[in-house]
């Protein structure tokens, strides 16, 4: 039998309303994956660890301001987190490196072009295993949870990831 879906939303209400546990379960939930988000970002544990605290304590103090409505509660998480890890490096570079100079300006276009492809790619495929896509890598559900999620059956999910991923690699070029 499934376990039941961790409720996000309702653990970050709580977290709104002060309750101390809710963050806890949070953490419990999903400090792994978000240490995992981390240290692929930083490439240094120690350091990875501490923008996970960091993300934690801005998750608590920011739960009141989640809007359900511009996306998931995990996705929030996710991208508080990231966003951590990213003003960490791009503070760091500038102490390391001093002035941006142009090479840093062409690599930064260079990611938003890359970018850019990644979301007319997304856009070629069809709706249901776009979703299937976006839940594993940017929601970080498991197939089993993407399989709960949309009422499909977990060997069509697992297939349709497995495929759009192959799609998506020769978009990519």
């Amino acid at each position: 039998m499934p376990q039941p879906l961790f409720d996000y939303e309702a653990h970050l209400a709580a977290c709104a309303r002060g309750e101390r546990q809710a963050l806890r379960d949070l953490y419990v939930q999903e400090s792994p994956r978000l240490l995992g988000v981390a240290k692929r970002l930083v490439r240094d544990t120690a350091l990875a660890e501490d923008i996970v605290h960091d993300a934690f304590l801005k998750i608590w103090a920011g739960a009141a301001r989640f809007d359900p409505a511009r996306g998931s509660a995990r996705g929030w998480m996710f991208s508080v987190t990231r966003h951590l890890a990213l003003n960490f490096i791009r503070d760091n570079r500038r102490e390391v490196h001093g002035e941006i100079d142009v090479q840093d300006n062409t690599e930064t276009f260079e990611g938003q072009a890359h970018s850019s492809r990644i979301h007319l790619c997304l856009e070629q495929l069809e709706p249901a295993r776009r979703s299937c896509i976006l839940h594993a890598y940017v929601d970080g559900y498991s197939h089993a949870e993407i399989s709960l999620k949309l009422g499909t059956p977990l060997g069509t999910v697992k297939a349709w990831i497995k495929r759009s991923l192959t799609a998506l690699r020769e978009c990519m070029g």
